[in-house]
């Protein structure tokens, strides 16, 4: 079983393939997912490999309750349950944390190779909405019945 590190790091991996290709229009999923909280939509694109099939994506899946108030600093508890079909077809808030500056990129590169700096310039703006409500998944599945 993989671990939660290799699973970040391959939706890390997508979500930084989503930004850097050319938006293309969102074909809502037709597939209704339930799950015990409630029932999920997402939709289905296709990355830019041309290899690759297309898959469904469910960005901004709750999987606890937001860690606020009374919450903060304990571990997660369950979400709360919703009705209807909720629509999962954004990226949710990331986790507060400290951007390194890499505005002056001489600056920059003297802390860090240039590799790292290229790859921190097409993360940083995924990393731009932070909010202490960020306990949510980004799923990527293979579409069902959709082969090339």
């Amino acid at each position: 079983m993989p671990s939660l590190r290799i699973i970040l790091r391959l939706t890390l991996l997508f979500c930084v393939v989503q930004i850097t290709r050319a938006p293309e229009p969102k074909k809502l999923s037709s597939r209704v997912v339930t799950t015990k909280y409630g029932s999920l939509r997402g939709f289905v694109t296709t990355l830019p490999n041309r290899q690759w099939r297309p898959v469904e994506i469910y960005l901004g899946v709750p999987y606890a309750s937001p860690p606020i108030g009374s919450l903060r600093f304990m571990p997660p508890v369950t979400p709360a349950h919703w009705r209807g079909v909720r629509m999962v077809d954004k990226f949710s808030a990331v986790c507060p944390q400290r951007l390194p500056d890499i505005r002056n990129e001489t600056e920059a590169l003297k802390r860090m190779p240039a590799g790292r700096l290229e790859y921190l310039k097409r993360l940083i703006p995924l990393l731009q909405n932070q909010s202490e409500d960020c306990l949510y998944l980004n799923i990527y599945a293979p579409a069902l019945g959709m082969l090339i």
